[in-house]
């Protein structure tokens, strides 16, 4: 616990002295990637069990398309060593619509509204609704972002429904708790450059984000904190190391602590 809170220190002491940008490494801002953009991304986490201590890895290969100014849609897959070896375990697809901006010459407010589809035949193991490789079901949401000065900060707000997996009823604490509502603040800062010259910098962006959930009829609740950092490459590629650490877990989970890391490419201009 000591590491961690000299952990949160550090990053806190960061974002006293920098500014941002706006990609968010555990949350999607309400910004669309560019029209005719193709992206693709492979995220990994490593989370460790709290009973039995066995190591966790999570893989997930993802495809993004900028299909107009206001759309963009992802096709994830998920594969996981849960079931002691690694398997593929499902997917999900997701879409951003943005339907209000306001841009200023120093600053821009966004709005969108996301769904997310999955489907999964993993074990149904813990109270919480996790879609993002752990259960079936369905998300519907809305987010909004700020940005002034190169400082960036977005909150979404989606309501989340879990279905039975391919290979397993959900049975969860019965039937109503099927239903939540996930939620997230974020924060990020720009360390590097100081100073552009050109697309070809390397940017160093640091983040701060809250993640959380509270179950529709039990009330019960889950908070995390996520720090982590990025960088930007060449404005194409996009190397995100972060860390989700929970604050509080009375939604319980087997593993709500790991590490995180994703690599992404983007080819603009591809349709």
């Amino acid at each position: 616990m000591k590491k961690q809170l000299i952990f949160l220190i550090f990053f806190i002491s960061i974002f006293h002295r920098a500014k941002t940008q706006e990609l968010f490494v555990f949350t999607e801002p309400a910004s669309n990637m560019a029209k005719g953009t193709i992206g693709f991304r492979l995220s990994n986490s490593l989370m460790r069990e709290n009973t039995t201590g066995d190591l966790n890895v999570y893989i997930f290969p993802e495809i993004m398309a900028g299909i107009s100014k206001k759309i963009m849609i992802h096709g994830e897959a998920f594969v996981s060593n849960r079931n002691k070896s690694m398997a593929a375990e499902g997917g999900s697809i997701y879409m951003k619509y943005r339907f209000y901006s306001h841009d200023e010459v120093h600053s821009h407010f966004r709005m969108a509204l996301f769904s997310r589809m999955v489907w999964n035949n993993s074990e149904i193991h813990q109270d919480a609704i996790d879609l993002n490789g752990h259960n079936s079901g369905w998300e519907l949401g809305a987010v909004a972002t700020k940005l002034i000065h190169k400082v960036a900060i977005s909150s979404s707000f989606s309501s989340v429904y879990a279905a039975d997996n391919t290979n397993q009823v959900w049975m969860i604490g019965g039937e109503p708790d099927r239903n939540a509502m996930n939620y997230s603040l974020s924060i990020g800062k720009l360390l590097l450059p100081k100073e552009y010259v050109n697309y070809n910098q390397t940017n160093l962006n640091t983040m701060l984000e809250f993640l959380g959930q509270t179950n529709v009829t039990t009330g019960k609740t889950f908070l995390d904190l996520a720090p982590s950092v990025q960088f930007i490459i060449k404005s194409k590629s996009r190397i995100d190391v972060g860390y989700r650490l929970a604050i509080s877990n009375d939604l319980k989970r087997t593993a709500p602590n790991g590490g995180f890391f994703r690599f992404e490419y983007n080819i603009f201009n591809s349709f």
